[in-house]
């Protein structure tokens, strides 16, 4: 079968954040899934199948890292998105029946998709005990992000100390079930974003993640509210690095960017 790795959240090969992505007729056991996404070795690796006619979405989703499936996922869904695009298996909006219920990607006419994500719920919580240990920065705030995103998001003072950051990645795992988002205000809103995170995520196997649109559904009512504006964009600043644009609607969230494939090649196995 078909099996294709698209830079999400980038107009440019070899940045943003990698998934794999197949389109398959059904899915197979979860353990061949699990060994599937262990062997591609990327943040997440996405699987797709059609859905009849009758059903609420058209095209079932699910999402695997390199150690666990999660219960949702922006970059391999903007991935598979454009995957359903440009081979022609889809076109105009697409509804993927997901663990995190009916998610939509609308393709725009510059070439990107908009995704209509749930908003994360913020829950302002005490700084745990050690956790400004472990990330290496004294936290401003702390939120919890509900159940769908499953991370603590940290405010930090500026970019400058979220960008400098080298995290304990083995002792960020106790302080929440998927990870930490480290964010702050851009330093300098002319170059381009509002905000700037990182994203790590040592309970799925993931230390670093390039680009997680799960994560600016948190980040993105977060800062709306702070700067009070609806759209923004966010720069996450890892290594690859990438930008995704956001729109808080209430209890939706709209995450917006561009994908491009990289690898195109048949899965043996």
């Amino acid at each position: 079968m078909r099996i294709r790795i698209v830079d999400a959240f980038t107009d440019r090969p070899f940045a943003g954040n990698p998934a794999g992505v197949l389109l398959l007729d059904a899915f197979p056991a979860d353990d061949w899934l699990q060994q599937v996404a262990m062997e591609v070795n990327h943040a997440e690796t996405a699987f797709a199948h059609r859905l009849s006619e009758d059903a609420e979405a058209d095209w079932a989703l699910r999402w695997f890292t390199p150690a666990a499936e999660v219960a949702m996922c922006g970059h391999a869904t903007l991935a598979t998105a454009h995957v359903l695009h440009t081979t022609g298996a889809h076109e105009g909006p697409v509804r993927f029946a997901t663990r995190s219920g009916v998610l939509v990607a609308t393709p725009r006419e510059d070439g990107s998709f908009t995704l209509d994500f749930p908003t994360a719920p913020l829950t302002a919580t005490e700084i745990p005990d050690g956790v400004a240990e472990a990330l290496g920065a004294e936290p401003l705030a702390v939120f919890d992000t509900g159940p769908n995103v499953g991370d603590l998001l940290v405010e930090l003072a500026d970019e400058k100390t979220v960008r400098a950051l080298t995290p304990d990645h083995k002792a960020l795992g106790a302080f929440s079930e998927r990870g930490i988002i480290a964010t702050a205000r851009a330093e300098d809103p002319a170059r381009g974003y509002d905000f700037v995170s990182r994203c790590f995520f040592p309970n799925v196997g993931i230390d670093e993640d390039p680009v997680t649109g799960s994560a600016h559904t948190a980040l993105a009512p977060f800062w709306s509210q702070r700067l009070e504006r609806p759209d923004l964009t966010g720069l996450q600043a890892s290594p690859r690095s990438g930008f995704v644009r956001t729109e808080v609607r209430g209890d939706r969230t709209l995450l917006s960017g561009r994908a491009v494939t990289v690898i195109d090649g048949e899965l043996l196995a």
